[in-house]
């Protein structure tokens, strides 16, 4: 199983953007921790945030 880890972390860093300026500016520690994180970190940091990894699956379909 191949994981679109840029995407996946694109998406993350989009949900913590949305926290850290809507009102939770601890959230932008947390972004920094992401665009720093390794392949199964970021896996694990999705998953503590309810993100279905399974939308993330490589799967070589043609787009």
């Amino acid at each position: 199983m191949q994981i679109n880890i840029e995407k996946l972390r694109k998406d993350l860093i989009d949900y913590y953007g949305t926290a850290a300026f809507g009102g939770f500016p601890a959230a932008i520690m947390d972004l920094s921790k992401i665009e720093r994180a390794t392949y199964s970190e970021l896996i694990q940091i999705a998953q503590q945030n309810g993100f279905d990894i399974n939308k993330y699956i490589d799967r070589g379909e043609e787009r």
